[in-house]
């Protein structure tokens, strides 16, 4: 069984299962100097692999593409103390020229705030109240950015619910696909206008989702995306429905705009962070036997990776300049991994059906 691991948008469980780390023996310091131009390999994609591992941080991967983080606007939801969301906001701060940050709890995005600008006193570093379980919260946030004198060249949708128990959103939707697909679908639509603003003839601007290897378990329900029955509901289902939408949703993006935005989608891999610690997600947990009875990581069940070694895909998905040649792509220990995207997540068809409903749900289409 496998549960995500990012920062939760309320409460609930940060794991999910990864896989086997690729030891490659390339750290980012001379990364930096090497030469991006494809191998004689068949498979192209494989030049994507003897860079980065499982084991890669979130830093080094900020420090090797330092130079195409370097004057850019970045927007991150979910970035609350010890989660990847934030971790891969203080590594990007370090470069670029804005970091805007959202939570849906001004407090604790004030206390995100202070430390990123504590190790970063130079970074400018902007809080967006943004909640993502609220339809009409997205369209106030997404007005707001609108409103900004810059342009967006990265979004970063790491945000998500909690997993755990049946619940509905101010809206009404289950609350895993509210806020891990709708809200930010509506989110990232709203502010397309100062996305495409940050295009130019040497930049396309990219969006990235932050989904898990969970979107394998089950296939995509589309008859239920608009209201889901209690009693079919499990926490799981739930769970990768949502990053099933993800998936799909990036690479959606990537074939609608046509060139005019590079969208990704990605596994983080399994991590452990205080929030494991809340009830529901502590009993999921040692159900599938990710945590021990303690409520401890279980290091023999699977792979487990620290914060920054959890965000370092994140961050990959937002600047690898290699990725250019792949819109759309699924990664997975800082590597593209199409090959892991189950066969439900990578269907055409299936992708535009979502879309078309979707847009439907929220009230808006995209405008490339």
């Amino acid at each position: 069984m496998d549960i995500l691991s990012q920062p939760a948008h309320r409460s609930g469980l940060p794991v999910s299962l990864g896989h086997r780390p690729l030891d490659c023996g390339i750290n980012a310091r001379s990364l930096r100097t090497q030469s991006y131009q494809p191998t004689k390999s068949p498979n192209p994609l494989e030049m994507f692999y003897p860079t980065f591992n499982a084991q890669t941080t979130a830093e080094e991967v900020a420090t090797a593409f330092a130079d195409q983080i370097k004057g850019k606007n970045v927007l991150i939801t979910g970035t609350s103390l010890n989660g990847i969301g934030f971790e891969a906001a203080r590594v990007i701060a370090k470069y670029a020229h804005l970091v805007i940050i959202t939570g849906y709890n001004q407090e604790r995005l004030e206390l995100a705030r202070a430390e990123l600008e504590k190790e970063s006193p130079k970074a400018e570093i902007r809080p967006l109240v943004l909640d993502l379980a609220s339809l009409e919260d997205v369209r106030r946030a997404a007005v707001e950015v609108n409103a900004y004198t810059e342009p967006i060249h990265v979004l970063v949708n790491n945000a998500a619910a909690a997993i755990g128990s049946f619940k509905l959103t101010v809206d009404g939707f289950e609350s895993q696909m509210g806020t891990d697909h709708l809200g930010p679908f509506l989110f990232t639509a709203l502010i397309t206008p100062k996305i495409l603003a940050a295009r130019t003839a040497t930049f396309i601007p990219r969006v990235v989702f932050v989904s898990s290897t969970v979107h394998t378990y089950f296939p995509l329900d589309l008859e239920t995306l608009a209201k889901l029955d209690p009693k079919s509901y499990t926490a799981v289902n739930a769970y990768a429905q949502a990053k099933v939408a993800n998936v799909l949703t990036a690479a959606e993006i990537s074939r609608r705009s046509k060139g005019q935005i590079n969208a990704y989608s990605l596994h983080p891999g399994v991590i452990f962070t205080n929030i494991n610690q809340k009830k529901e997600a502590n009993e999921m947990g040692k159900e599938v036997g990710i945590l021990l009875p303690d409520g401890t990581p279980n290091h023999e069940a699977a792979p487990w990776k620290s914060i920054p070694a959890g965000a370092a895909t994140t961050v990959t998905a937002a600047f690898d300049p290699r990725l250019e040649s792949v819109p759309g792509a699924y990664l997975d220990d800082c590597v593209v991994a199409n090959e892991k995207i189950a066969p439900h997540a990578a269907d055409p068809v299936v992708a535009a059906k979502l879309w078309e409903i979707t847009e439907e749900l929220v009230g808006v289409k995209f405008n490339f």
